[in-house]
Formats: C-alpha cells, structure tokens, sequence
C-alpha cells in the first residue's frame, strides 16, 4: 500500500521541522561528563564502568591513554594475567558500594578541566581527581589522580 501524498507532505514538513533540534544538540559539559561516569554507580545493583573493551576504555579516556590501556589489558591477556588496572579506577576499589557523589570542575585552561569526585564507598571517604581534556568526540580523562598517585604514570611504570 502506497502512502498518501498527504502522509509524504506531513512526514517531510516533521523531519524538516526536527532538522534545527537535531543540529542544536547539546554538548556535553566536563561536570556533565563526570557525573554520567558516576550514575552508573548508584544504587545497589550498580555495574560501574566496566573497562573491558576498546570501546568502553576509548568512551572515557584520551586517545593516547586509551592507546596505552588498551595494550596493557591486550599484553596481560596474553600473558593469563591481571592488566596494569587491578582496581576500578572510578572508585579506586574492585569493590564498590558508593554513596551520594559531590563533583566539582574548575577550568584549566583552554579545553582542559580538573575535576574532583568526592564519595564515600562502602563507608570510606574517597576523593578522586580527574584531568579531563575536550577533544572532538567531547571530554575525556587524560589523568586519574587517587591519593596523589597517577594512573597514567601507573601504566608508564610497567
């Protein structure tokens, strides 16, 4: 059955119409970023940020620190061992039971931001700083800071 010229008409003035809505999307903000990493720590079912794919480790961290994990988790598996990441790095724990999460992001020049996280996970106050960098795909993580260690030194260590 053939749409009626009037259903074309309609359906094109619509899509024209939702064109402008389309282009205007959005961008989302360093804090915005941040926080829908730790969404997916709420409640008691909460998975975290599984890191382990390519596609996951490259939706959240700078290409040169994604490089970089992503061939450590590779020379591990190889090897039947556990990556440089023996921790989740969001909450710097395997465990996690994480509480209401207060973040604050201050700019740090152009396309750079630090934010910080401030948790508590299973009952420990925990503060984790982030170096997030903008880039074309929109914000990334080129740094992860817990109690003054960095995780990208972490990786260059190895």
């Amino acid at each position: 059955m053939m749409p009626s010229r009037r259903s074309v008409v309609t359906g094109l003035a619509v899509a024209l119409v939702s064109l402008p809505a389309l282009a205007e999307k959005k961008e989302q903000t360093a804090e915005e970023f941040l926080r829908s990493i730790y969404d997916q720590y709420k409640g008691k079912d909460a998975k975290g940020v599984p890191l382990g794919s390519a596609a996951t480790i490259n939706r959240y961290f700078e290409p040169s620190l994604a490089r970089i994990m992503i061939a450590d988790s590779n020379a591990a598996a190889k090897r039947g061992e556990v990556g440089t990441l023996e921790a989740d790095p969001f909450v710097n724990a395997q465990d996690f039971e994480v509480g209401p999460v207060t973040i604050d992001v201050k700019p740090a020049g152009t396309d750079k931001a630090i934010g910080t996280a401030k948790f508590k996970n299973l009952g420990s106050d925990m503060t984790i700083v982030f170096n997030l960098v903008k880039t074309k795909l929109g914000w990334r993580i080129e740094d992860i800071l817990t109690d003054g260690a960095s995780m990208r030194a972490m990786f260059k260590k190895r």
